[in-house]
């Protein structure tokens, strides 16, 4: 079995409510099919497809309904991802983060205002709160909380944000799956797969050899990025097409 176990996979970076990349994207990868026909691709969203960006509700609407059965897709759960439950739970807390979600460095008073709640602020957290229960659809939430935490396809590991590489892929946290750093992002070892991961914004995509990080910024005025897998190949996917992805130089 090849090292995508006969799959094509296209991995997309993180969305963070840019609707319009995310449809160029997936018009790119219609495209590719068209051009290179495969019998089995799969699309793998690499997760944070809330906050910061104009029209979260309709990245979220948009994943929702992209899974075909010409065209599958999974979707991974990013830590930007966790937080309308979290903050549904529990308007006051940080959760584990530095700020609060609707401070601006965080975006989550955007994803409201894609809802219709609009002038959310930290002060204002618990009003806010019941104002986007009122609004935030459960089949929004439900698709949200059962999007997978890692993916295991052939050689390649998929996670939001990477893995402990004191643990082994079978035995990961969800906390890192979707927040870790370091030591992840400078671990020069083995994984036991390579890590296909966004979460850590890069100026462009880079590939490590056992990691490669996905996420290159879209929400920041920058680009969203798609890695193409299929057997040996390691690709990316321009808005002309196919390009190489090559080892990244320490």
């Amino acid at each position: 079995m090849s090292k995508t176990d006969g799959y094509r996979i296209y991995a997309i970076g993180d969305i963070h409510g840019c609707l319009a990349a995310l449809e160029e994207m997936q018009a790119r990868i219609k495209a590719d099919l068209v051009a290179h026909p495969h019998p089995k691709p799969l699309v793998i969203y690499l997760g944070d497809y809330m906050d910061r960006g104009p029209d979260c509700r309709g990245v979220l609407e948009n994943l929702m309904q992209a899974s075909t059965p010409a065209l599958p897709a999974r979707f991974l759960y990013g830590n930007h991802d966790s937080y309308p439950k979290l903050y549904l739970q529990d308007p006051l807390g940080l959760h584990g983060c530095a700020f609060h979600w609707l401070e601006p460095v965080m975006g989550g008073q955007i994803t409201l205002e894609s809802y219709g709640a609009w002038g959310a602020t930290p002060e204002k957290a618990e009003a806010f709160c019941e104002a986007f229960r009122d609004v935030y659809p459960q089949a929004h939430y439900d698709w949200l909380e059962g999007c997978e935490r890692s993916i295991r396809i052939g050689g390649y590991f998929f996670a939001h944000a990477g893995v402990n590489p004191g643990r082994s892929l079978e035995d990961q946290d969800e906390y890192d799956l979707i927040w870790i750093r370091k030591p992840f992002l400078s671990f020069k070892g083995d994984f036991g797969a390579v890590v296909v991961h966004g979460h850590t914004p890069v100026r462009e995509v880079e590939n490590h050899g056992n990691r490669i990080a996905v996420d290159t910024g879209a929400v920041f005025g920058r680009k969203l990025s798609c890695l193409v897998l299929e057997g040996d190949m390691q690709a990316l996917l321009s808005p002309t097409g196919r390009a190489d992805c090559p080892v990244h130089s320490e």
